[in-house]
């Protein structure tokens, strides 16, 4: 690899999906991955396979589909944690294995409670165990910026020796600020005998609203990859965006003197697919990917950009996906078509019966509005992977009363289980009524811990996105619901939320 390639190591399936409420069904990430693959990340951290079987299979399948990018599974420096590894990771084209140990003396005291030189001996065995069953190997000093620069220096300097072929430096807690990260990347590249023989990696997270900046200060120091998420998604505040770092380095090579592979126009779709599936929406105001991100509202601005558009954009729309390749679908166009903008879209279909079904889905979203858009495809798609394959509960009919003055009635027919039921509630909303006549059947007990509405397009007849998480029994799941009518999109969500609870569709934090 030449010395001005960085790396995008993107993990959005792992550290992405630790966001509360933001874990996603197997089905799921897939889409992301194939839509990373397309981006052109050269590392998927896939997940932790050793968290629960169903991050194992999503790592497993991820590896034996995706062809184009590295698939990476991370792992604690324990033999267990190796071995899971490397067994998902065996139908990789091209895997890695991530092992990671906490090197800062707080970690090590109370967290760890083992000695330095136990923690040095843990990461050498680690590594050299998982040098034995993959070539492609990276060791993690989590909370790096937190440790000891001599502590730093003898442990990368052992797992260099051992076979570890990539060193990552985390902040992990987002407590670094650029001149000193940048200097801690230095001066272990300079005093670590044998740091040319690994590339240098960071993992920044946003807690001080600084993963980015940190990001690009470590590459200006000598970092060659950076480990990032779409929409900077990922624990508390997040992670360093993975669209603001490639457009960083692409529109300021003259500072940074670097480039990455990333496909940039395909940023925007990939942006709104991770949001979609997630449930968490993108700011307006949010850099590269928001919906003002290249809007002007002022009056001099706009004539600048009229007369010159450098006046007031570093970059184009363009380069990023907005408005490239634009197809507005409506009720008259054909499945050809349909089907030609889900594959620029990156959704692929695994069977013609599964185009049909989501083409009669278009087609009924089509009656309803006059234009149907890119993001009203994404949530189209996202809803219908989004539920169990066999749901239990079905929105068969609602019918809501709101008047001024008089409490909001639901009435439903709620199928469950192939049985219909009628209910009947009350509530302070429209919504809440819906809600309350959901669970006179579900009696769930689950907690509703978010309620979400983004509108999906411009316009009266804008589709609803509607997210509900529910907690039970300390296990969080998103449901998604989609539709013109933001009633009828939250009672989707509602039931989406209790069938993937009851399918045992969700996965425990991965680091529990």
């Amino acid at each position: 690899m030449s010395n001005d390639r960085v790396i995008i190591f993107d993990t959005t399936l792992r550290d992405g999906e630790q966001s509360p409420g933001a874990s996603m069904t197997k089905e799921e990430k897939i889409r992301i991955a194939k839509s990373l693959e397309r981006l052109g990340v050269d590392v998927i951290e896939a997940g932790f396979a050793i968290a629960s079987p169903g991050d194992f299979d999503s790592v497993k399948t991820i590896a034996d589909t995706i062809k184009d990018s590295t698939i990476c599974s991370l792992a604690r420096a324990m033999d267990a944690d190796i071995d899971r590894a490397a067994e998902a990771l065996a139908g990789a084209n091209s895997g890695r294995i991530h092992t990671f140990i906490a090197t800062s003396p707080i970690h090590m005291e109370y967290k760890l409670r083992i000695s330095p030189d136990e923690v040095v001996d843990y990461a050498v065995r680690a590594v050299k165990r998982a040098r034995s069953k993959c070539a492609d190997v990276e060791f993690s000093c989590e909370d790096a910026s937190r440790s000891e620069i001599d502590f730093l220096c003898r442990i990368v300097e052992a797992a260099i020796d051992a076979g570890a072929r990539t060193i990552n430096l985390p902040d992990t807690v987002g407590y670094a600020i650029p001149e000193q990260y940048a200097a801690l990347v230095r001066e272990l590249r300079e005093r670590v005998p044998n740091s040319d023989k690994a590339v240098f990696s960071v993992h920044c997270h946003n807690d001080l609203g600084l993963a980015v900046a940190n990001s690009l200060a470590a590459v200006a120091a000598g970092a060659r990859q950076v480990e990032c998420t779409i929409n900077g998604l990922g624990e508390r505040a997040g992670n360093a965006a993975l669209e603001e770092i490639v457009m960083a380095i692409k529109t300021r090579h003259d500072a940074l003197g670097v480039h990455t592979n990333i496909n940039t126009p395909h940023i925007l779709s990939t942006s709104r697919m991770v949001s979609s599936i997630t449930g968490f929406p993108v700011q307006p105001n949010k850099a590269i990917v928001g919906a003002n991100a290249f809007a002007h509202e002022s009056g001099i601005h706009q004539d600048g950009v009229l007369k010159h558009r450098e006046t007031y954009e570093i970059m184009t729309a363009q380069d990023v996906g907005w408005n490239t390749n634009r197809m507005v679908l409506g009720k008259h166009s054909g499945r050809n078509a349909f089907r030609s903008r889900l594959e620029a879209l990156g959704i692929t279909l695994e069977s013609e019966k599964a185009l049909n079904d989501a083409f009669a889905r278009f087609k009924e979203l089509a009656d309803k509005k006059h234009e149907v858009f890119d993001e009203d495809i994404q949530a189209l798609m996202s809803d219908a992977v989004a539920s169990p394959a066999n749901e239990h509960y079905q929105l068969v009919s609602l019918e809501v009363n709101s008047r001024t003055g008089e409490t909001p009635v639901a009435k439903l027919v709620v199928s469950a289980g192939g049985e219909e039921h009628q209910l009947e509630a009350s509530g302070s909303g429209p919504v809440d009524a819906t809600f309350n006549a959901i669970e006179t059947l579900a009696q769930s007990g689950a907690n509703l811990q978010l309620f979400s509405v983004n509108a999906i397009t411009q316009g009266a007849d804008s589709q609803g996105e509607v997210t509900v998480r529910l907690e039970l029994g300390g296990r969080v799941m998103n449901g998604n619901g989609t539709d013109t009518d933001i009633v009828m999109a939250s009672a989707r969500a509602y039931l989406n939320a209790l069938n993937l609870l009851r399918d045992n569709q969700v996965k425990a934090h991965p680091q529990a």
